[in-house]
């Protein structure tokens, strides 16, 4: 079994997404991970193949994803986005 490499998890979570070079970002149209892998193998593939974990390109627009610490389902989240608009 191969090692699992090193990701400086840190480091691309702290990316600021105003100042990141875009270019230096992965298209996620270019992203291609087989759904019927085991979740681990999903998770190492999206890391292999972007240069960010937490930051890529969507065409012309930066994203950047980012997860609460506290433990929030979804529909709680839509529930509280819907209540701001």
């Amino acid at each position: 079994m191969n090692p699992i490499p090193h990701y400086d998890l840190e480091a691309m979570r702290n990316v600021d997404i105003r100042t990141v070079d875009s270019a230096s970002l992965s298209e996620i149209s270019d992203i291609d991970i087989k759904p019927d892998l085991p979740f681990i193998q999903k998770a190492l593939d999206y890391l292999r193949q972007t240069k960010n974990a937490y930051c890529f390109r969507c065409g012309d627009v930066t994203i950047k994803i980012s997860h609460s610490k506290k433990a929030t389902s979804i529909n709680d989240c839509m529930e509280g986005f819907f209540q701001t608009i």
